[in-house]
């Protein structure tokens, strides 16, 4: 398998070591990303500050205003924080260059943080249904809410769709999946903070039971975005491939390289917000192995450069191996030369330079001969050809000389 390095930004397969040691001995932390780390450090902090706050006031104030479904929300609020500070762990850690340990980057911290943000919200939202089923068999228990309810639930509305657009456009300005999430998640608790407001807005018309309505429905909503985000995270976890937009886009980036004849077993898997691929590709059979490495090197960093690849495995193909037959049976060098002094009756025409060329299930033989041996060459081929007629082993045996190739 042929496979070139990328350069020292790009390639998860070198193991430098990236951590600097202070005159104490304390490690330093240098993110293989830093714009991306530092956008991310900021915008986490930033919604850790604004979900501190609504915490604070939607659980107190849903307690004092009589509001479950503002109470509900506040717990959203909750949730959110402690999301938060997972993504600063999964920030912080995924952000760490490749090491011995992890050849491929520690990128998949953050598919991982996403898993368990996504059940964790799952198993709250249906929590908080639950709770507000319960409560909804009791109608008699009911309350009306305060309007102060009605202020903090806009109040909140406001705060989590602001803090939507802008964690939004700071995780497509540094290409974060993880932010994207989050994002998408402050998008959520901005739509269930309108739903109380709805709810909140019912019961002061007199409908009591609307407060509790909203509630329920928070929590299916907590839980959905939950189960979505955890199915993703999981589906990334287990190897899935790329869009098939995306795959055929490689392979005609792969197939455009200046002597790549065909392609075969391109594979594609997703790594946090990059992905690895892996493609056999075919060249001519009879290149060297150095121009086949150089056909496999301007490959792999086409797609390096068109795509948002962290990582491309080449392989070389000389025949498509998934259409021809298996070479695997053939015997290797040693045997190939004694085989092939013994139907030549000469075992001294192997002090000679020869190149096997393994095709179609058969071998290919070129042995070069001396410049003053022309004659005895075309003599030599004359009979090769002879033997190769009905050779279970050998298709062709080509002799050369420098006058045969002139």
């Amino acid at each position: 398998m042929l496979c070139c390095a990328s350069e020292s930004h790009t390639s998860p397969i070198e193991m430098k070591n990236h951590t600097q040691h202070s005159s104490v001995g304390k490690e330093v932390f240098e993110p293989a990303h830093p714009e991306r780390f530092a956008a991310a450090q900021k915008s986490t902090w930033v919604s850790i500050f604004i979900n501190l706050l609504l915490t604070i006031f939607q659980v107190i104030g849903g307690f004092f205003a009589h509001s479950q479904a503002l109470m509900a929300d506040g717990l959203h609020s909750l949730s959110d924080l402690l999301s938060d500070v997972l993504v600063l762990y999964a920030n912080r850690h995924g952000n760490r260059h490749a090491d011995a340990n992890h050849p491929y980057g520690h990128a998949r911290v953050e598919t991982a943080a996403t898993l368990i943000l996504g059940v964790f919200l799952a198993a709250l939202g249906v929590g908080l249904l639950v709770a507000a089923a319960m409560r909804l068999q009791h109608p008699g228990t009911l309350q009306a809410v305060s309007p102060l309810g009605l202020a903090i639930a806009i109040f909140a509305l406001i705060a989590k769709e602001g803090m939507f657009r802008y964690m939004l456009a700071v995780a497509l300005r540094v290409r974060s999946q993880m932010l994207v999430a989050n994002a998408w998640h402050a998008r959520s608790d901005a739509a269930s903070s309108l739903v109380v407001v709805v709810g909140i807005i019912g019961n002061l018309l007199g409908y009591t039971f609307l407060d509790l309505v909203a509630a329920a429905v928070v929590g299916v909503m907590i839980s959905h975005m939950g189960g979505k985000l955890a199915l993703e995270a999981l589906s990334e976890l287990i190897d899935t491939g790329l869009n098939a937009e995306e795959v055929e886009a490689i392979r005609q980036t792969l197939l455009n390289t200046h002597g790549v004849r065909g392609l075969h077993d391109l594979r594609t898997r997703k790594m946090a917000d990059n992905a690895l691929v892996d493609a056999h590709i075919l060249v001519d059979p009879k290149i060297s192995v150095s121009e086949g490495h150089y056909i496999a090197e301007s490959a792999r960093n086409a797609v390096l450069k068109n795509h948002h690849v962290l990582d491309v495995m080449v392989h070389i193909d000389p025949e498509d191996d998934m259409q021809a037959g298996h070479n695997a049976k053939l015997p290797g060098r040693p045997n190939l030369l004694a085989q092939l002094a013994e139907r030549l009756d000469d075992a001294s025409l192997l002090n000679n330079r020869v190149v096997f060329h393994y095709l179609e299930g058969s071998v290919d033989v070129e042995l070069y001969l001396p410049a003053d041996a022309h004659d005895r060459a075309r003599a030599l081929q004359a009979r090769c050809d002879e033997l190769v007629r009905d050779d279970p082993l050998f298709r062709t045996i080509h002799i050369h000389s420098n006058h045969a190739q002139q």
